[in-house]
Formats: C-alpha cells, structure tokens, sequence
C-alpha cells in the first residue's frame, strides 16, 4: 500500500514537472463558460420593416485592429475551424450561403499561385509557379452582410449579421491593381458557437475580456456601406463617385438609425 501511495505521488510529481505552466496570474474560465443564447426568431408577422445592408470593414483602421492581431487573427480563426471540420464555408461568388465549399474547394482557395524568377547560375533563370497560402495579413477588408428590422412585438430596431467574408486584393502580374474578391463566406449564425470560445484582444484592460460573438453583438467595429437592398442590385459605387459616395452611404446609414424614431413621431 505503501508503495502504491509513493508511486502516486511520484506519478503527479512528474505530471506537474512536465506540464505547460500558466501564462497569466489566474485562470480564466469566466467567458469561456458563459453559455450563447440562441437567437429568438421573429414571427413573419411581426416583422414590420426590414432593409438589407453590406458593409466593408478595414481592419487598418485602428478600432478594428483586433481582427489582425497576431497571435489570433479573425481569418487564421475561421480556416483553422473549417480545416478542423468545425465550421462549413460558403462560395465568395454568391453571398446566400447557397453553394458549401468542399475539402479541395477549400484547399483550392486558400492557396494562390505566384511565378518566380529562379537563377540557376549566372546565364540562365527559370520560371517556376510556386504555390502560396494566404495568409491574414493578405486580407485588408472584410465585407459584412446584416439585416436591420423593426420587430412590432418588441417595437425595437434590430440587427442581425447574416454573414463576413474576407477580401483579398487581386493584381496582374505588372502589379496593377484589378479589385478585390471574396475568399469565402462565413453564415454569422451558425458561427455564433464558435467565435463565444475564441478571446478578443481588448487594449487598455487586458481583464475586461470578450469573444469574437461579443466584438459583432455589441458592434465594436468600424464600417461603412457599400450596397443596400435595389430593385437593380447596384452597388453605390455603380451609381455615384467621390464624395456623392461617402453622402449616400451616410444618407443610408442615418435613415435606418432615423426610423424608429420617425416611427413614433407624431
């Protein structure tokens, strides 16, 4: 019995010598263990009004740096779930979670080819196509699509985010620029699960901690508009230049913020 006990604790001696020690000065369990609440689904009929929004969102811009930190961006979060089968990703081509990508899709995706130049002494080079793998650092903006509606049950102005997908820049091979593409879609509602496990970094007060499921509920991000619900499907862009660009996209932004309260106006 004797020996039993000895080998026991020699057993947990040697665990605790070989074990990770801890990165912070206590455990935190208090975010990770805060359950997600499901979203309540409104009744059709309650749904007075409603308009469609897309939105793009920098991540140089300086409140949203969080998505590009380092350590864990957003991006490396999303492609790391969906290798791990974790979460399924959308074709960037169409923005109604229509179309799922596949393994080799996926693969197909995340990977670019670039030729390069390689000397193979001093008269002769060879051109080769090298495969790359996007990285976060690739992806500048991202683009949200949400939903705003008025619930007459609640008489609240509400918004939902149906979907973010990543951009990533696309040139020639002189180096013009020729747009940006969306490298996949991500469906925000069944990602909610998700984002509530994975910590965002928070400056100032590295205590006061949130996930990703918080950062987009509370909307501690910067955007701007580029597209509403038309009868044409035009993106601002397609319409105005300049700074009749930046007004209607602010003209958009105050008419949804404006509704309810013009809904009560007497």
């Amino acid at each position: 019995m004797e020996k039993l006990s000895i080998l026991a604790v020699l057993t947990v001696t040697a665990l605790n010598l070989f074990a990770q020690p801890l990165d912070d000065i206590a455990f935190r369990t208090v975010v990770t263990d805060k359950p997600v609440l499901a979203y309540e689904l409104p009744n059709e009929r309650d749904l007075f009004w409603q308009k469609r929004v897309w939105r793009v969102l920098d991540v140089r811009e300086k409140i949203n740096l969080p998505f590009i930190y380092p350590q864990a961006p957003l991006f490396d979060i999303l492609t790391n779930a969906a290798k791990a089968g974790e979460l399924t990703l959308y074709s960037g081509e169409k923005d109604d979670f229509s179309v799922p990508l596949s393994t080799e899709e996926l693969n197909v995706t995340l990977f670019r080819q670039d030729t390069v130049i390689v000397a193979l002494d001093e008269t002769n080079i060879e051109i080769r196509v090298v495969e790359t793998e996007v990285n976060y650092e690739d992806v500048k903006r991202f683009r949200i699509k949400e939903v705003w509606y008025f619930d007459s049950k609640t008489s609240q102005l509400r918004v939902r985010i149906l979907g973010i997908a990543p951009m990533q820049e696309m040139y020639t091979e002189n180096g013009d620029f020729l747009g940006e593409k969306a490298l996949f879609w991500v469906h925000m509602p069944s990602a909610r699960q998700l984002l509530s496990r994975e910590l965002v970094f928070t400056e100032g007060n590295e205590a006061a901690r949130i996930t990703w499921e918080d950062l987009f509920e509370m909307r501690k991000f910067s955007s701007y508009i580029i597209k509403d619900g038309n009868v044409r499907d035009n993106r601002l862009q397609d319409l105005y230049t300049g700074v009749d660009l930046l007004l209607e996209a602010e003209k958009i932004n105050q008419e949804i913020f404006n509704y309810e309260h013009d809904i009560w106006s007497y």
